[in-house]
Order: C-alpha cells, then structure tokens, then sequence
C-alpha cells in the first residue's frame, strides 16, 4: 500500500527531475543587477528583432569563453540575433556562475535609439 499524498509515478518522477522536461516546478527569478547592453552598435541583423526589443522582452544570456577580447564575455541574444553583451566591468562573477551551471537571463526594461546607436536598458537574474 502507497501511504505517500500523491503517488509517484514515472511521470511524475520526469516532471520534477531537471532537464527532463523543459519544466521546473519550484524555480524563482533573483535580481541581480541592472545593466546597459554593451555593442549594439556592432550587432549584426540588430534590425532583424529590433521591434522585440521592448520592455519585458527576455534576452537570452549565452557565455563566450573564447571572446577574443573577453574570456568573461556573455552574450545577448533575442531569437537567434546577438543584440550584444553583458558590459565587461560587471560580467565577472554572472560568467563563473554561468560555467558552474547556474542559469541566467536579462529582460529588457526600456530602448531608444539614439543616433545609430540602441540604448538597451536590461536586468539580469539568475534562476534557482
């Protein structure tokens, strides 16, 4: 007899293991730090996703070890588009999480343009 509340099952088990599923139950979002996005000016295809570039829009953060110009470097992305990077003085601690496994992503808080250049406002959480 199976005296537990719910009962367990195979896929239950799948739900709440990590990484089965896509799904995690019991996760929440730590704000960490506000930046402005670095090398939008340089961002290739930028006019690809600048309309998704709003406020709440996710940004998906990717680490780049081997940045030519930063082993720390972290990029931005909206899709498939690098929008850019998290700005080198403040992407230290966010990239040895980041290759420990922790998760992170940035949601934009407000853009303009400015000239050529997208100012992009975001904040950055890590996900525990």
């Amino acid at each position: 007899m199976n005296d537990s509340i719910v009962p367990i099952t195979p896929g239950l088990l799948a739900l709440l293991s990590k990484g089965q599923t896509g799904v995690s139950p019991f996760t929440q979002e730590i704000f960490l730090l506000q930046i402005t996005v670095a090398g939008t000016s340089y961002a290739k295809d930028l006019e690809k996703v600048q309309d998704k570039i709003i406020a709440e829009q996710v940004l998906t953060m990717k680490r780049e070890p081997s940045n030519t110009y930063d082993k720390h470097a972290i990029a931005l992305y909206v899709d498939d588009v690098r929008v850019g990077y998290v700005p080198a003085n403040l992407n230290v601690v966010c990239s040895r999480l980041m290759d420990a496994g922790k998760m992170f992503f940035a949601r934009v808080i407000k853009s303009s343009w400015e000239g050529e250049w997208l100012n992009v406002t975001a904040n950055i959480y890590m996900v525990e």
